[in-house]
């Protein structure tokens, strides 16, 4: 039979001739055959599927060989012997090397001939060592793709125990060699099948053998960590990353982002190559894996390669947004290194140039999914250009190309940001020595204590959260000049846009502290403030004294006392003058401390013998409240309330220090020490109205009369004619005891209103002054407790305009040369209480009674949120609410408001205060950052990573022998947020723990 068959494929005969004797071969199987008839046709079939001079001899050869192998089973199983197939796999066949594609295929049909049969369990040993021989040889794809079809039909010649884990590695080593040669699209296509097919073996090993798992994983690392510059991995590996159980990622990410074998130049070398996988396009997951290891590495502080490898990549990834098939994938990893590289714009401007074609791209493709992916994309660049504002020039075409798609709010924006910065990863795979000093979930940045300096820092935060004060100091252009004022935009800088947990401040303290202030030792904050403040005006007074001798800027008038005065002040550098326009408003020559916190005060005296009435105006930046003694007092269970309507004239100064006179509290501070009252038994509103309660001056305090030429009883009234946009109130709660000499503390608890109304006399309505008082004048703060006659002339009409709070200093501690500062505050502009419609009231008429701030505080809007407040203590910045601001008194005796701050609110029919001007035009929201700044931001952040980097790696060598134990943060509500010294919170203690000095 055997040599008919082959005579007749070898003959001239017509196709269709035999066909039909080849017919007649196939049904002669069913009878029966001897043993050498059956070898003989199983050598020739044999013969013709591996070397048939065309297709239609290796039909003949499949189909005979199928049909006496279906027959006759036995015979074909002692044909296809072991020494066979380990000739064919060993030596190949005639002319046929071992390693061609037909010798497999032949392979694999002889098995499925033999599927059911004891021979292939015989065979199997073999197998297994020969494909493992096969597959350390680095067969070409198309090769591993037949063996992996045979593997996957016969599982049982997969290498087993140690030889599987072998087998496996082996595999994964070859994908590495899996290089694409392929130039047309039916190339490319066979080539992605091939690969594919392998890595579904591989994933059916793993399910199989999970041991084998692993070991597989550490081998891809090792090829994808190689630093070996003749080497370069096929990107066929991505392929292998979706057959990965995501549950793994925990255990994967941890051991590769702890393990201190790992070199940083070859985690670098994963990273980027991990990132090319984003091009494969069939891969899963890719994306979910790169994230993770970014996220990983930026857990363990590794910021030197996340630096290096965004920096490397990120125009790389950019580029395959090109692409459809891998878009997606590859917008979630652009999406988490630009939002987490928060130190540098550098990352996200190297994309910058090519966003707008990108966009015009996806507009026009018409694609189902690239309407989606471009929302996506439009709120990713948002959120970039929002965190690096203050470039113009780069991003006026791309906002022009996005204006019709929807912008993302400022609290997701912030959200975005927060959630993917380096230093807020969890770091959940290492110990508590390696927990990342990151931002608080605030977002905002505290400032560290640098040796008593609570008093500067609470101060520094409040006017940091002055929002309007804020944005102008941000807005001045001082490039390379050394004023205060540029420390400060520097500060405020650092504070917004710091990665920095806390920022040190040193060289703003070198800058500001007052030359009387001991370093080292704690100081007054309303002192520093107050200090501060005008130092500022000062300064901002000389350089415009300079500009008024150069022809460029606009003339602008100066006092001799003004350049007097700012002669000992440090003078800007001339070339780097502060920019004109947010210098000076409308051209009204005020400087910024001016416009924001300065308002007039006028005193009017009046002669009670002949009438005569004297006035005068004084500016004041902030207003200094006394305690009336009656109101210091301690109050029995039994005893009535006495307001402040009942109470004798008693003031405090305006700008005149925070001690009070000794007559005017003395009487209640021992008391005061002995027994606080717990409860509010007086509010800020009492205060004000204290303040400017007429006064009757007689007796040792006569006012001098020039038309009466002696000493004459007179009336004194002080009035508000020019409000101030931030309104400072300093509660005078340090006075001087003569009988001790010793400065005591009133410890009253001051309600504290979240609205209230400032009485603000008329424009237009003066008082005629029959004489004029020096400017040094009005100094006496002794009061004579006795009540105000109302006279005519005395009163006028009064406008009462409203403010809402902003900001409030807490002194906890006994004395003001002990205990610790710290401060709350919330964000709040001229519009964000409500806007209030002028009413005119009498002075006999309480101007901050109880009704008229609680239905302000039923309008008020800003306080609803509970994350609306903060509270700053030194380098801690937490969340809090108005109601642990208002109770901190109440709950620790010794923690008390000190300085509080008041925004005006715009009344309906009056023009607000402007915003900062930038490039022409008003500002409603923060400045862009100018170029300078964000050097200085920048250089500073990638020194903070580099920091973190090097401690958490010298942390990591000491873990094992390290304990750490922490305190976990207690809330508002069990602790005093005072903190400054071993004993923890001041005030919480009550008033049998030792007063200490603040550190």
């Amino acid at each position: 039979m055997d040599k008919i068959l082959e005579a007749l494929v070898s003959s001239s005969h017509p196709l269709t001739v035999k066909r039909a004797i080849v017919k007649k071969v196939m049904e002669a199987a069913e009878k029966e055959v001897t043993e050498e008839q059956c070898q003989a046709l199983y050598h020739l079939t044999t013969r013709l599927i591996l070397q048939g001079e065309d297709a239609f001899q290796r039909q003949v050869g499949l189909q005979v060989q199928e049909a006496y192998a279906r027959y006759h089973r036995d015979e074909f199983a002692r044909f296809f012997s072991k020494e066979f197939v380990l000739g064919l796999l060993q030596q190949g066949y005639g002319s046929l090397d071992c390693r061609d594609p037909a010798i497999l295929d032949f392979l694999h049909s002889s098995l499925r001939l033999l599927i059911s049969c004891p021979a292939v369990l015989e065979l199997a040993p073999l197998l297994q060592t020969e494909v493992l021989r096969i597959i350390c040889e680095r067969p070409e794809p198309a090769t591993c793709a037949k063996l992996a079809t045979i593997l996957t039909d016969f599982p049982q010649c997969v290498p087993r125990e140690k030889a599987g884990v072998l087998f496996c590695q082996q595999l994964v080593r070859t994908f590495a060699y899996f290089n694409c040669p392929a130039t047309e699209e039916r190339e490319l296509r066979e080539y992605v099948t091939q690969v594919t097919r392998v890595s579904v073996l591989l994933q059916g090993i793993w399910k199989a053998e999970p041991a084998t798992l692993l070991p597989s994983l550490q081998e891809v690392f090792a090829i994808i960590s190689s630093t070996d510059p003749s080497f370069e991995p096929s990107i066929a590996l991505a392929s292998l990353v979706q057959h990965i159980p995501l549950q793994m990622i925990t255990v994967l990410i941890k051991s590769l982002t702890t393990d201190q074998n790992v070199k940083d130049a070859s985690m670098t070398q994963a990273l980027c190559r991990m990132i090319d996988w984003l091009s494969w396009p069939l891969a899963n997951h890719v994306d979910t894996w790169v994230i993770a290891l970014l996220k990983g590495l930026a857990a363990v502080q590794k910021f030197t390669i996340l630096i290096d490898v965004t920096l490397l990549k990120i125009e790389q990834v950019f580029n395959r947004l090109w692409y459809p098939i891998v878009r997606q994938g590859a917008l979630v990893v652009l999406s988490h290194m630009l939002l987490s590289f928060q130190h540098s714009p550098e990352a996200f401007h190297l994309v910058v140039p090519q966003i707008v074609p990108l966009v015009k791209s996806l507009k026009n493709d018409g694609l189902p999914n690239s309407k989606t992916f471009l929302l996506q994309f439009a709120e990713l660049v948002h959120c970039m250009m929002y965190q690096y504002s203050g470039f113009p020039d780069l991003y006026d075409s791309i906002l022009e190309s996005i204006k019709e798609l929807p912008k993302p709010n400022e609290e997701k924006i912030k959200f975005f940001l927060n959630q993917s910065a380096w230093t807020s990863q969890s770091n959940s795979f290492a110990s508590g020595l390696l927990k990342i000093t990151g931002k608080s979930e605030t977002g905002k940045t505290g400032l560290v204590n640098l040796g008593n300096t609570c008093y500067m820092n609470s101060i520094i935060q409040i006017l940091f959260m002055a929002t309007d004060f804020r944005r102008h100091v941000m807005s001045l252009h001082l490039n390379g000049s050394n004023t205060l004022m540029k420390k400060l935009q520097l500060l405020f800088a650092f504070l917004a846009h710091t990665q920095r947990a806390a920022y040190s401040p040193r060289s703003f303290l070198e800058g500001s502290r007052p030359p009387w202030f001991t370093a080292g030792s704690q100081q007054d904050c309303s002192e520093y403030l107050r200090f501060l403040l005008d130092r500022l005006h000062e300064e901002e007074k000389t350089l415009s004294a300079f500009l008024v001798t150069s022809p460029k800027p606009e003339p602008a008038t100066t006092s001799a006392e003004t350049l007097n005065n700012a002669a000992s002040q440090p003078v800007a550098d001339s070339q780097s003058p502060l920019h004109p326009e947010p210098v000076a408003a409308k051209g009204d020559g005020r400087t910024l401390v001016e416009r924001m916190f300065g308002g007039r005060l006028s005193t009017a005296i009046r002669c009670l013998q002949c009438h005569s009435l004297s006035e005068k105006e004084e500016p004041f930046t902030d207003l200094s409240l006394a305690f009336c003694p009656s109101m210091s007092k301690c109050h029995g269970p039994n005893d009535e309330h006495k307001s402040s309507s009942s109470v004798g004239p008693c003031q405090g100064a305006v700008n005149g220090g925070s001690e009070s006179s000794e007559g005017s509290v003395k009487e209640g501070a021992g008391t005061r020490m002995e027994r606080p009252v717990v409860e509010p038994t007086l509010s800020v509103p009492d205060l004000v109205d204290y303040f400017l309660a007429p006064e009757i001056l007689e007796n040792e305090n006569c006012y001098f009369c020039e038309r009466c030429a002696s000493l004459q009883r007179a009336e004194k009234v002080m009035q508000v004619v020019a409000a101030p946009e931030y309104l400072i109130l300093t509660l005078l709660r340090f006075s001087y005891d003569a009988t001790c000499h010793v400065r005591r503390k009133i410890l009253d608890n001051v309600g504290i209103p979240l609205h209230m109304s400032l009485p603000l006399r008329q424009h237009g309505i003066s008082v005629t002054s029959s004489s004029s008082d020096s400017p040094e004048s009005g100094e006496n703060l002794a009061k004579k407790l006795k009540p105000s006659q109302k006279e005519d002339g005395m009163t006028e009409n009064r406008t009462n305009m409203p403010y809402v709070l902003s900001s409030v200093v807490v002194h906890s501690g006994m004395s003001s040369e002990s205990g610790h500062y710290y401060s709350y505050g919330r964000n709040v502009s001229n519009t964000d209480g409500y806007v209030a419609h002028p009413s005119s009231k009498s002075l006999e008429s309480s101007s901050l009674s109880e009704s008229s701030t609680a239905s302000q505080e039923e309008m008020g809007c800003a306080d609803h949120k509970s994350t609306d407040w903060f509270l700053f203590n030194d380098s801690r910045v937490t969340f809090t609410n108005s109601e642990s601001l208002r109770n901190v008194t109440g709950r620790f005796p010794k923690d008390t408001a000190y300085v509080l701050i008041y925004r005006k609110q715009e009344v309906s029919g009056q023009q607000s205060n402007p915003g900062p001007v930038v490039n022409g035009s008003r500002l409603s929201g923060e400045p862009p950052l100018q170029k300078e700044l964000m050097d200085a931001i920048t250089k500073d952040n990638k020194l903070f990573l580099q920091e973190q980097e090097l401690n958490a790696r010298a942390r990591a060598l000491q873990a094992t022998s390290a304990s750490c134990s922490f305190r976990p943060n207690g809330s508002d509500d069990n602790e005093p947020p005072g903190s400054c010294g071993p004993s923890g919170g001041g005030g919480g203690g009550g008033f049998n723990t030792i007063s200490r000095l603040v550190f």
